[in-house]
């Protein structure tokens, strides 16, 4: 992570390795406790810099191409830019078909993007991805504690 994070976990998810959950790229892997038709929903935490000058538009485009790598269908649902001028961010809704674990699955995930500007050097950029991935059906159940964890990340040892 290029910027250490720190974040709360609401009851009934619980911290998981990147590697054994099969995702070795990210920071930070949360599972939720309640399985649905055996995928169980997760959350993963990822950041990098970015001294480019894309939008995070751009950036969750590049995440919608990659994805579509690997999704039999993809659609973005929704799009919306959040935050100000100093502190902004993009949240994107994705609903793909793809295979999990030799099932096919409808999954349905939610992206935040958040950029963290370098206040000595504002062309020094961050930008954390927090992802949601759950079934289109536990997808609507586990959205509020999504928000929550997004709403509760903030640089390690900040002040609240």
């Amino acid at each position: 992570m290029p910027v250490p994070l720190e974040l709360r976990l609401p009851e009934g998810w619980h911290a998981a390795s990147p590697e054994r959950t099969g995702v070795p790229d990210a920071a930070f892997v949360a599972l939720h406790a309640y399985p649905d038709d055996g995928f169980t929903a997760n959350v993963t935490v990822d950041s990098t810099f970015r001294p480019d000058t894309a939008t995070l538009a751009e950036i969750g485009d590049e995440s919608v191409g990659n994805l579509g790598e690997v999704a039999e269908a993809l659609d973005v649902v929704s799009r919306h830019e959040i935050g100000s001028a100093a502190a902004p961010g993009l949240t994107q809704t994705l609903t793909l078909t793809t295979t999990v674990g030799g099932v096919r699955r409808r999954l349905t995930q939610s992206q935040v993007y958040l950029s963290l500007l370098d206040v000595h050097d504002p062309a020094r950029r961050a930008v954390v991805r927090l992802v949601l991935t759950a079934t289109a059906t536990q997808h609507d159940d586990v959205l509020e504690d999504f928000r929550d964890i997004v709403a509760s990340v903030r640089p390690e040892n900040s002040p609240e």
